[in-house]
């Protein structure tokens, strides 16, 4: 049972205005705080989160003893978001920064620059074990300036940080954040270590509701316009086949697409994934070579107002109907 909101939601710093401070204060930023920004951790923690699952993570672990800001605004895409003043000025300012290395570059660098005593890595608690071996990907003239140092790793495994497709991971995570917390603020350790329990049983109960809606599907073969559902995929006995990469707005090669469409039609597959966030181009191309159908599946890298729910529960939820729906579920 998902237990009652006792917080506001994590608030995207795009909609505050927060004092820039001292040594980070930076052109463009405003010269007066409203009052609820500057208020914010007057009566507990404050927390930056790198992201939603994050952020929502966050929420739930730290309760009412904390004020939770997620840095990446609502509708935004993770991978691409670019840091403003006002969200460096927010980690320099926090009272813990939760944030997954690789997936924002631009977070590891603030978080190295302001916040590296006060970070706490999600991945590390997460374990994050799967690997990805990139497809060849194709870029137009000018784009991706390192494009020459990517391609001479292009054979090297990258880590798959989606890490909160599995229910069990985020509960893992969540009881290394409750720790975390309770360094920080040691006077609630209890608290935090009893709200990660209510978690993990929250996120034990979804896991039951994925494993027995996934046990029987006439399709394993689980095929995604971006790699995103590795995490998923191993927790329930799924095959994912990503036609684009880790990063959403790669864009695959002829070859890869050619690849895709030979696996969607020697193994029967009828369903193509496409996602929130990103455009369907990838998934509906594929489609039509192969006669599949598309099928919205959302990462949870944000919400917005395509979310087929107001949570990260609601929307695993709605992502298990859909694939009960695509991979034929009985």
């Amino acid at each position: 049972m998902q237990l009652p909101s006792r917080r506001r939601p994590a608030r995207s710093l795009s909609a505050l205005s927060l004092a820039c401070a001292g040594a980070v204060a930076l052109a463009g930023c405003s010269g007066t705080a409203d009052a609820d920004a500057a208020g914010a951790g007057d009566d507990g923690l404050t927390i930056v989160a790198a992201f939603y699952p994050l952020a929502w993570l966050s929420e739930q672990v730290a309760g009412d003893l904390a004020d939770v800001i997620s840095l990446t605004p609502d509708g935004a895409e993770p991978h691409e978001y670019e840091l403003t003043p006002r969200d460096v000025a927010a980690t320099a300012e926090a009272d813990a920064v939760v944030f997954l290395p690789t997936l924002q570059p631009a977070v590891d660098a603030a978080v190295e620059q302001q916040a590296a005593d006060r970070a706490f890595d999600a991945g590390e608690a997460a374990d994050l074990s799967l690997t990805y071996e990139a497809h060849d990907h194709e870029h137009s003239d000018g784009e991706h300036a390192e494009e020459e140092h990517a391609e001479e790793h292009a054979d090297e495994p990258v880590t798959d940080p989606h890490f909160w497709h599995d229910p069990m991971r985020m509960a893992d995570v969540g009881d290394a954040l409750a720790e975390h917390l309770a360094t920080v603020d040691e006077a609630n350790a209890e608290r935090y270590t009893a709200n990660a329990a209510d978690l993990r049983a929250q996120l034990a109960e979804l896991d039951g509701e994925f494993r027995d809606g996934l046990a029987d599907c006439a399709a394993r073969e689980l095929v995604t316009s971006h790699s995103a559902f590795g995490y998923l995929a191993d927790a329930y006995d799924l095959e994912q086949f990503g036609i684009s990469g880790l990063a959403p707005d790669e864009e695959p090669s002829t070859d890869a697409l050619t690849e895709a469409t030979e696996f969607v039609r020697e193994h029967g597959v009828r369903t193509i994934y496409f996602e929130t966030l990103v455009s369907p181009a990838v998934a509906d191309t594929v489609a039509r070579e192969t006669g599949a159908q598309t099928r919205q599946l959302d990462p949870i890298e944000g919400l917005t107002d395509q979310s087929q729910g107001t949570d990260y529960l609601e929307v695993m939820r709605a992502n298990l109907a859909d694939l009960r729906t695509g991979q034929q579920c009985s």
